[in-house]
């Protein structure tokens, strides 16, 4: 069932995306060499309670983090370990927030270092993942389909050489973190036979999506981590976004 929102439960969930917005910020600037993943885990949680809002990973059952951080061929659901970055690693950081009973989501993928000749075609696949995910957003209307997000992704992903993950999608967000309608990054039937976009609908919108081939298994130590089949590299890039009277409303800026 998709839950329709009014005026002021989008109104909170802009105030609990912000919120989601400066903590992801802020951590996005401790990727640096050295730094753990734990670490940056740490002060996620501690600028979320600091905000007087609560980490809404550690309200999904049996999960104790803050966030899931995604480093190198790790897909989605990375549990934040000791492991210390290092210069050319890319790390996807998804987190969220849950504020006066609504939840916010998103996520970014970084590489540590600075640009160099070296780091080229890192760049381009990370350039290729927010491209698709903008693209998408503008998509996000009245009227359109959540077939036309879908494709938009895809036919982004897949044009600049790259692949889509088919397990794992977007999905809409409010009092639940995961709730109807699912949002694929791909499109597998007719436009008009997915779900109509209406105004008061809240959905995340992900580009999941890997260097190499589409598949992904689960890391062996864990019954959390995903990870790319092949050992390719691994992109996560995702807004929380609120279908309006006035277009896509980016509710984590």
């Amino acid at each position: 069932m998709i839950h329709i929102k009014n005026q002021e439960e989008i109104k909170i969930m802009a105030d609990a995306g912000r919120i989601l917005s400066q903590v992801l910020r802020s951590s996005l600037k401790a990727v640096r060499e050295g730094t753990s993943e734990q670490e940056i885990d740490l002060l996620a949680e501690g600028l979320i309670l600091k905000s007087g809002a609560e980490p809404a990973f550690k309200k999904v059952k049996d999960y104790r983090y803050a966030t899931c951080i995604s480093t190198n061929s790790v897909v989605v659901h990375g549990i934040p370990s000791h492991y210390k970055l290092k210069d050319l690693d890319i790390v996807g950081i998804d987190c969220g927030v849950f504020y006066k009973g609504f939840n916010s989501d998103m996520s970014e993928t970084v590489m540590v270092g600075k640009k160099n000749k070296e780091s080229e075609e890192i760049e381009k696949f990370l350039n290729t993942g927010k491209t698709a995910l903008l693209a998408a957003i503008k998509q996000a209307r009245a009227g359109n389909r959540i077939g036309n997000i879908s494709k938009t992704i895809q036919d982004t992903v897949e044009g600049g050489g790259y692949s889509v993950v088919r397990s794992l999608i977007g999905h809409g967000v409010g009092r639940q973190l995961h709730e109807d309608p699912e949002v694929p990054g791909f499109l597998d039937e007719e436009i008009e036979k997915t779900p109509l976009l209406k105004k008061g609908m809240t959905i995340a919108i992900e580009v999941i999506y890997n260097m190499g081939e589409p598949g992904v298994v689960y890391s062996a130590d864990d019954r959390w981590t995903i990870k790319t089949e092949d050992g390719s590299l691994s992109g996560l890039f995702e807004r929380t976004v609120a279908i309006t009277d006035k277009g896509p409303r980016i509710l984590t800026p």
